[in-house]
């Protein structure tokens, strides 16, 4: 609903998540699934976060 709003607002808003939440893969998918653009977390979950992107980008594409 806000995502929605801003973006007819303006197109290019990027909307995204930082802290623990971006890191966790339920939330990253989750992210991912309502059209935010990134999600921020600490150095050590960027890998997690990463693979946890990937597979909800090839989710999507199935």
């Amino acid at each position: 609903m806000g995502i929605k709003g801003g973006r007819s607002t303006n197109a290019k808003l990027k909307i995204g998540i930082c802290g623990e939440h971006g890191g966790d893969p339920e939330s990253v998918e989750f992210c991912h699934r309502i059209g935010m653009n990134y999600v921020s977390c600490s150095p050590f979950r960027v890998p997690i976060a990463r693979l946890a992107a990937a597979q909800a980008a090839i989710k999507e594409y199935k």
